[in-house]
C-alpha cells in the first residue's frame, strides 16, 4: 500500500461563479489518463468489500481492472451485466456511503473514486455507441411495469434480458420519473436520461405514455392482460410543514418546484418562458439532497439570496457531502438551528416573511440524530419572496388507494417482502412506493430483486 496515492484524483468542475449562471453539469468528468490513473489505485482485494456495498452488485474490481488496462469496452460490458443505467447511477449514487464506504483504501486515505469511474465508462460508451447485450430466448410471458423511474427502468431492462415481453406504463409524456422531473439539469442532464432510456427500449421494452394506472386503467385490468405486474410509482406526495401561511402565493413544495423547472424546461430560460416566479430571496426548508437541489436551482433562476433553513447543524444534514460542498461554494446561505413557525403574507396574499424560532440540540431521537429543541422567546423574522418545502415525500397514494386487498403501511407505502412480492399474487412493487423516499440506487436494487422474483413466478405459476 505504501506506493498507492492516498487521495482520489480530483474531478474537474465548473467554477462556482460561472456555474450559478447556467444549468450545465457541474462535474466535468475524468479524461482517459485520469481514469486509468485512478483505476490503478484499486488494490483488487480478494474479499471485494466494495461489491457488498453495491445495491445492484456490480463487479467493481472487475470493471476497474479493465479501466486500469485501458480496456474501456470490456469495463462497460462488466458494468452493464448488472446495471442498465450506469450513466445515471455514476452521477447521483451516494457511493461514499455504499461501495466507496467499504473500500479498503479508506484505511490510509480516500477510497477509489468508484462512482467517477463508473460515470467515465458510461460516458465513454455513449460516445462510442452502446452495444445491446444478448437476450434469453423469448418466454412468451408478458410483464407490465408501472412507472419509468429508476425502479421501473431497472426491473423492465432485466426482465427483457430474461426473454420476457415488457411494457412500461408512464403517467407523464416523458420517461424517467424522478430522474427527469426531480433532479436538476446541472446534476443529471436530461440527455443522459434519454440515452439510458433508449438503451432500455433497445432491449425490447415498450413504453406507453400518458397512462395513469389507477385512473386510465386499473391494476386489476393489467393483471388480466399480463402474467405479472411491477409497481414502481415512486414517492410523489409532498410533506408539508403544517404551519400558518403555507397556502400563500410563493410557497412551493420541492416536488412542484423541481417538476416545473424540469418538465417545463426552465433550465433553458429565456428560450422557454416557464411559470416559476422567483423573487430576490428564496428560502428552502430541509437539508437533504432535494433541498440542496432546490436552493441551488433558485440561484440559477435569478435569486440574489438563497437560504437553507434547517433545524439541526451541518453535521446532521442528510444530504451528500458533495452536494453540501457545492451549495456552500455557490453562495447558498445556511441558517442552521432554526425552524419555521409561520409564513407571513402581504395584503394580496403574497409571501413576504417567514418567522423562525431558534433551536438547540438535545439527546438523539429515533433517527440517531440529536433532537432539536425550541429555545423560548428566540423568534426571528426573515424577509423572503419564495419558500420551498423540502422535508421529504410520501409514496404515491393513487394505486394503494384504489386496491382494497393490497396491504399498505402507515404512510401509504406498499408492503412487500425482500423480493418485492406484495400481498396480491403476481403483483410486485419496489423503490420509493415501497420504502418511502430513498435513493436512486436503492430503487434500482429493488427493481433488480423484483425482476428475479417475477422471472421465477411467471415460469413456475400454474
Amino acid at each position: 500500500m505504501k506506493n498507492i496515492k492516498k487521495n482520489k484524483h480530483k474531478m474537474p468542475e465548473q467554477p462556482p461563479k460561472q456555474r450559478i449562471k447556467n444549468f450545465n453539469e457541474v462535474p466535468l468528468g475524468y479524461d482517459k489518463k485520469t481514469a486509468i490513473a485512478e483505476a490503478k489505485r484499486c488494490l483488487q482485494c480478494k474479499n471485494k468489500p466494495c461489491i457488498k456495498g453495491c445495491p445492484v452488485e456490480i463487479d467493481i474490481p472487475g470493471f476497474i481492472k479493465q479501466i486500469a488496462q485501458g480496456n474501456f469496452g470490456k469495463a462497460a460490458e462488466i458494468i452493464k451485466n448488472k446495471n442498465n443505467i450506469p450513466a445515471i447511477s455514476g452521477r447521483v449514487c451516494p457511493y461514499e456511503n455504499q461501495c466507496e464506504g467499504r473500500c479498503t483504501l479508506k484505511k490510509i486515505g480516500e477510497p477509489v473514486a468508484i462512482g467517477r469511474l463508473e460515470r467515465f465508462i458510461a460516458d465513454y460508451e455513449h460516445k462510442k455507441g452502446k452495444k445491446t447485450p444478448k437476450k434469453a430466448a423469448p418466454t412468451g410471458k408478458k410483464i407490465a411495469v408501472v412507472g419509468s423511474g429508476p425502479a421501473g427502468l431497472t426491473c423492465a431492462g432485466d426482465l427483457a434480458k430474461m426473454g420476457h415481453q415488457v411494457t412500461i406504463f408512464e403517467a407523464l409524456h416523458a420517461p424517467g420519473g424522478v430522474l427527469m422531473y426531480g433532479i436538476p439539469e446541472f446534476r443529471l442532464p436530461k440527455k443522459i436520461v434519454e440515452t439510458e432510456v433508449e438503451y432500455i427500449k433497445k432491449l425490447g421494452v415498450e413504453i406507453k405514455y400518458d397512462i395513469i394506472v389507477g385512473q386510465t386503467i386499473t391494476v386489476e385490468e393489467l393483471q388480466q392482460q399480463y402474467d405479472a405486474v411491477f409497481i414502481g410509482t415512486g414517492a410523489g406526495l409532498p410533506r408539508w410543514l403544517n404551519i400558518p401561511g403555507e397556502n400563500l402565493d410563493g410557497v412551493y413544495s420541492a416536488n412542484e418546484f423541481l417538476t416545473r423547472v424540469n418538465m417545463m424546461k426552465a433550465y433553458k430560460f429565456p428560450e422557454y418562458d416557464t411559470p416559476i416566479k422567483i423573487g430576490e430571496t428564496v428560502a428552502t426548508f430541509g437539508a437533504g439532497n432535494v433541498a440542496m437541489d432546490c436552493a441551488r436551482t433558485a440561484l440559477r433562476l435569478g435569486a440574489k439570496k438563497s437560504y437553507i433553513i434547517y433545524r439541526r447543524t451541518e453535521k446532521e444534514m442528510p444530504a451528500r457531502q458533495e452536494e453540501i460542498q457545492h451549495a456552500l461554494e455557490e453562495g447558498i446561505i445556511f441558517k442552521l438551528l432554526m425552524t419555521p413557525k409561520r409564513f407571513i403574507g402581504d395584503e394580496k396574499g403574497r409571501l413576504k416573511q417567514v418567522e423562525c424560532i431558534k433551536m438547540k440540540l438535545g439527546e438523539p431521537d429515533s433517527s440517531g440524530r440529536r433532537k432539536p429543541i425550541p429555545i423560548p422567546n428566540s423568534e426571528e423574522k426573515i424577509n423572503i419572496d419564495t419558500a420551498i418545502i423540502a422535508i421529504g415525500q410520501n409514496p404515491n397514494p393513487l394505486i394503494p388507494k384504489t386496491m382494497k386487498k393490497l396491504k399498505t403501511g402507515e404512510k401509504g407505502n406498499i408492503i412487500t417482502d425482500e423480493n418485492g412480492k406484495t400481498s396480491i399474487p403476481g403483483l410486485y412493487a419496489g423503490g420509493d412506493i415501497a420504502t418511502g423516499a430513498a435513493t436512486v440506487i436503492l430503487a434500482m436494487g429493488a427493481g433488480k430483486k423484483a425482476a428475479k422474483a417475477i422471472d421465477k413466478y411467471v415460469k413456475t405459476k400454474k
